[in-house]
């Protein structure tokens, strides 16, 4: 990998003052008119002194979902999927309200339940699957399988949100249905048309859809998620773990470089016709989220970021670009995660401190974001 060859001082010292504020480890990338940037800082295991190696392998979360929406997108473009379309004329056997639409899964506004929880205005909270309710119950059960069928039907015996296509609100079942969805009009495993429509034409060789396989490839930083046992707070290393239990909503593995080769990718037009990357980048008005994407205000200069972050158990994935691809933004974390969400703020503000500094004077990450990702992403 080539090194950097600018420097740039201000992001250094960002991702050390990231380590500062608890993350354990940090590899960021930065790809601009002056050529790729790239640094660590922390370590990659918890306990000793090496640093983060500067491409590692992360469980990227939720930019899970951007990968998931341009297949959806593709197969739409070559005809097999109409965004239109009642979801049920393809998945009879779910009984789901006929009139949630594919585009209302690719952008949220479905109304189906969050099978990892659901979070109401009122304060109040649903649980969803075991898994993500309590923190030695998900540290004891992260090798368990689950199947996407069943968190979907878990998801669809519960109250919907609201009536489908009337509101925004950010589930993870949307897209585990995209997944069947996927599945279904193919005839192909998800991982195949992965592979047949983005990671073969784009070589990205370091991107894996990893279904119930619970290695990550080397070379990666250590993730970690600690608990509270019998008054003694205990911390465990949770690099391993089965990530069916978020399915699409979360579950690919990949690195900086890949992160970036791919948005950069999809942003320059390479993946997806015009008019189709110009729906992907509509946002919806309530939260700015498109179909996969989050579309941020810059600045003063009145521009936008395209951007999806991702956070599942001690691993996280920032993924940001100009819309024509021509700058990015990409990095892998590690930190030690919690059932009280101890490093939503600390994420929030390093991304802000971070876009800023790459993009100039873009605007924090809207409020919907950085609140759904927190809650729901990361085991609790």
């Amino acid at each position: 990998m080539p090194l950097p060859h600018h420097p740039r001082p201000e992001l250094q010292q960002a991702i050390e003052e990231m380590t500062e504020s608890g993350f354990t480890g940090v590899a960021l990338h930065v790809h601009d008119e002056h050529g790729q940037w790239v640094g660590t800082a922390g370590v990659r295991k918890l306990g000793e002194t090496a640093k983060p190696p500067v491409n590692g392998h992360v469980r990227i979360g939720s930019n899970t979902k951007t990968f998931t929406a341009t297949v959806a997108l593709r197969l739409v473009a070559e005809g097999t999927l109409d965004l239109e379309a009642p979801v049920a004329g393809y998945l009879p056997e779910y009984g789901l309200d006929r009139a949630i639409t594919v585009r209302m899964l690719l952008q949220h506004t479905s109304g189906v339940f969050n099978f990892t929880g659901e979070y109401y205005d009122d304060g109040t909270f649903a649980p969803g699957i075991p898994a993500t309710t309590a923190g030695r119950e998900w540290v004891d059960n992260r090798f368990k399988t689950y199947r996407p069928e069943d968190l979907v039907r878990l998801a669809l015996s519960k109250p919907a949100r609201f009536a489908p296509g009337t509101d925004w609100s950010y589930s993870n079942t949307n897209y585990v249905l995209v997944r069947l969805l996927i599945e279904k009009v193919t005839g192909r495993s998800l991982a195949e048309e992965m592979r047949r429509l983005i990671l073969a034409p784009l070589s990205l060789v370091d991107t894996v859809v990893p279904d119930t396989r619970t290695d990550i490839p080397e070379p990666y930083a250590h993730a970690y998620y600690r608990y509270e046992d019998g008054g003694r707070q205990e911390t465990v290393d949770v690099t391993r773990q089965n990530p069916s239990w978020i399915s699409t909503g979360g579950d690919m593995i990949s690195t900086p470089q890949d992160l970036h080769t791919f948005i950069s990718a999809l942003m320059g037009g390479k993946l997806l016709p015009a008019p189709l990357l110009a729906e992907m980048c509509a946002p919806h008005p309530k939260a700015g989220y498109g179909l996969g994407v989050f579309v941020q205000d810059a600045g003063e200069d009145g521009g936008t970021v395209i951007t999806h972050n991702g956070g599942m158990a001690g691993h996280a994935a920032l993924m940001y670009s100009t819309p024509d691809g021509s700058k990015t933004l990409t990095a892998a974390l590690n930190y030690v995660d919690d059932a009280a969400l101890s490093m939503a703020t600390a994420f929030q503000r390093a991304t802000q401190r971070l876009v800023k500094e790459v993009f100039g004077g873009a605007q924090p990450i809207p409020a919907a974001e950085a609140e759904t990702e927190a809650k729901a992403d990361p085991a609790r």
